[in-house]
């Protein structure tokens, strides 16, 4: 059985970290270069880094604070935001990158996925699709969850990782920061067409709810979270910790 990984996401804007619920009324949390030390130091398995407003902005990622930022960490790093063009993807892995997430870019680009899979390795391609539920049917959505693309999401999902993207990251705006639980109906629909790892993001709220994510879906490969541990709600050595007691394996 492969180790659980924990993921505590960093949303950038304006060069600091920042937090909101269903994507909405963002507020300020800390510095994106200190806070990814401390969980760099403090059992974090792997990091992402999103600049949350790059897409929106019609602009390239921070990359002074990127590159301090994976300075200071020395766990395996995802970065997203702005991700457009292959020469995007060049210039985030220089500046210290291990994986490159990419959502809007490859909604307008549909031959970004394969291009960026033959030059750099599927293991570096990340698809991050910002999904909602609208009338019965799961969306995605551009710019940061702004654009619904009336896309069907599990089959986008699906062809995406049929392009060579090597993981995927399900953000479910319906429960971001809503801390009632991940969105499982979501997740299991994406885990039963794909064959790569899939990283459960939005809606936990408390230790209990990585607990039923692994428990109910297996599958899944990693939980990832923002709120709760940039507020000292939840630690990731506890939560660690209750994932060992619960016999399912993580990286104490």
């Amino acid at each position: 059985m492969i180790t659980k990984r924990i993921i505590p996401c960093l949303d950038v804007r304006n060069g600091r970290v920042v937090k909101g619920v269903n994507f909405q009324g963002l507020n300020d949390v800390n510095s994106p270069v200190e806070l990814a030390k401390f969980y760099s130091d403090n059992g974090a398995d792997e990091l992402v880094f999103y600049d949350i407003t790059a897409s929106s902005d019609g602009r390239k990622i921070f990359t002074d604070i990127l590159r301090e930022t994976a300075r200071n960490v020395f766990i395996p790093l995802t970065v997203g935001g702005g991700i457009s063009s292959v020469k995007d993807f060049e210039r985030v892995l220089s500046c210290g990158a291990d994986k490159v997430s990419v959502n809007t870019g490859a909604i307008n680009n549909p031959g970004l996925i394969p291009e960026a899979a033959r030059l750099y390795g599927s293991q570096c391609v990340v698809i991050s699709a910002d999904v909602k539920k609208v009338g019965g049917a799961f969306h995605v959505f551009a710019r940061g969850g702004r654009d619904d693309t009336n896309i069907e999401a599990v089959s986008w999902i699906k062809r995406c990782v049929d392009n060579g993207a090597g993981e995927v990251v399900l953000n479910s705006i319906d429960t971001d920061g809503v801390k009632k639980g991940f969105d499982l109906e979501m997740l299991k629909a994406v885990c039963d067409v794909v064959n790569v790892p899939v990283v459960a993001s939005g809606g936990a709220g408390c230790i209990e709810d990585f607990i039923t994510l692994f428990k109910t879906l297996p599958r899944v490969d990693a939980g990832l979270a923002a709120s709760i541990f940039h507020f000292g709600e939840v630690s990731i050595r506890d939560l660690k910790q209750r994932m060992h007691d619960e016999n399912i394996l993580a990286r104490l």
